[in-house]
């Protein structure tokens, strides 16, 4: 059976919506620090920290991608990005989130890659994130 995290973006977070293209960005960020870090390092640590494809289908353009890996212990991790109303007492709440899908397929590196990618992607947009096991890690600022 697959399994969900969800990255939920709040009125307090950075931004109140996002898109996929935005995503890969944060993602393609993520490669660029991770690179330098392997300099630092001298170390090959890109494809240690980064070992995925990103592969955008025309017809989940602007919905979905996917992360795609070669590597023995990695399979596939998909990110979506929808939008949900929240039913308040005020007024209705349209709230954007990012769900990462782990399928059936998935390995525990897989599991583990996601982990860390929910609380960089959480992180950066100052967001809510429900990991996989339900708990829940607040990355933005709280009254």
């Amino acid at each position: 059976m697959s399994s969900h995290a969800y990255i939920r973006l709040v009125p307090s977070s950075e931004k109140e919506s996002v898109t996929t293209d935005e995503v890969i960005e944060l993602f393609n960020y993520y490669k660029n620090i991770t690179n330098k870090t392997g300099d630092q390092l001298n170390w090959e640590y890109r494809e240690a920290a980064f070992p995925y494809e990103i592969v955008e289908k025309p017809e989940g353009k602007g919905k979905w991608f996917y992360l795609k890996s070669k590597e023995a212990n990695y399979n596939i991790i998909l990110i979506g990005v929808d939008k949900q109303t929240l039913h308040q007492e005020e007024a209705p709440l349209e709230q954007t989130y990012i769900q990462i899908t782990l399928p059936e397929t998935s390995t525990f590196g897989d599991k583990g890659k996601a982990n860390e990618f929910c609380k960089f992607l959480a992180k950066k947009l100052k967001a809510e994130l429900q990991l996989f096991n339900g708990r829940i890690m607040y990355f933005y600022p709280r009254k």
